[in-house]
């Protein structure tokens, strides 16, 4: 089996596992008679900005949480996690999907890897499963502030900018670290913070260029958000309200962005997004300090 045919088999998964979490949404939505279209429009602009932020690379929980914040959106800060994997995981499969045959990667650096992060994410959403309000803002915060520092390092040191296009994997003890890497991410992902930015780091200090991380971080992402969604919808960790507008808008502006956006100036709109996580960050820490227990 040569390597497209290999890419092409995990296109067909992806879409297999959309399909199946779509059924699991249906289902979960109708039997608890859940309204997901309350609040549409403030959930489809709010998917669309954020998920086509999330197709340049960007990212897309740091926004999410703050435009949560200021429309108050989602009310409740435990299911803050839970909202944004369960919100953005059909998106995030659509990226997925279209740029996993752009850039080539190696098959079993692309495998390991999303395998480390959804056994992370089933392992993560284990463990957060009974923290409270005032301890997923302070985690979620904390989280915030380092990917903003993450962020920022990228802007100012551009690392990767002069590696080699020709390297498309990481191989021995150096792939275990990726696997082991990938691991943590798909736990951190569970508690609220992206897997962009830390991986795209990883992989340029690997030297690798970061354009091949896109594909990778894209599935890895979607099999995240594949196995934490999951368990989110069971143990009632969802905020619904506005959940059609944030899934529809989420899949436009990732289609806008594949087609519209490849030229943007993405250090400003990093510049902009840099700042409103550090300050959504330091709210939600200050929250958790104040918050009576």
């Amino acid at each position: 089996m040569n390597e497209t045919t290999i890419l092409h088999v995990i296109q067909a998964t992806l879409i297999i596992a959309m399909v199946l979490i779509i059924l699991e949404l249906f289902f979960h939505i109708r039997r608890h008679k859940i309204n997901i279209f309350k609040r549409f429009f403030t959930g489809l602009w709010i998917g669309m900005v954020t998920d086509m932020l999330d197709t340049l690379g960007i990212g897309s929980f740091a926004t999410t949480t703050t435009l949560f914040k200021i429309t108050k959106l989602n009310e409740d800060d435990s299911k803050l996690p839970g909202t944004m994997n369960t919100a953005h995981v059909i998106p995030v499969m659509v990226q997925a999907l279209c740029f996993i045959l752009v850039v080539k990667v190696e098959p079993l650096t692309l495998l390991l890897m999303a395998g480390a992060s959804f056994m992370g994410a089933l392992f993560g959403t284990r463990l957060t499963k009974g923290w409270n309000e005032r301890l997923v803002q302070l985690i979620l915060g904390l989280l915030l502030i380092v990917a903003a520092m993450i962020m920022l390092y990228r802007m100012i040191t551009n690392p990767g900018a002069n590696l080699s296009d020709n390297v498309h994997g990481l191989h021995g003890i150096w792939l275990l670290v990726g696997v082991i890497f990938n691991f943590i991410i798909g736990v951190l992902m569970t508690m609220g913070l992206g897997n962009y930015a830390p991986e795209l780091i990883f992989f340029s200090l690997m030297g690798l260029s970061p354009t091949i991380a896109m594909p990778v971080m894209m599935l890895d992402a979607a099999m995240i958000m594949t196995a934490s969604s999951s368990q989110f919808i069971k143990a009632n960790r969802v905020n619904w309200t506005g959940y059609a507008g944030l899934a529809v808008g989420g899949v436009i502006g990732v289609l806008i962005a594949v087609r519209f956006l490849t030229s943007i100036n993405l250090n400003t709109l990093k510049t902009l997004v840099v700042g409103i996580v550090i300050f959504t960050g330091i709210m939600l820490i200050r929250a958790s300090l104040i918050k009576k227990i």
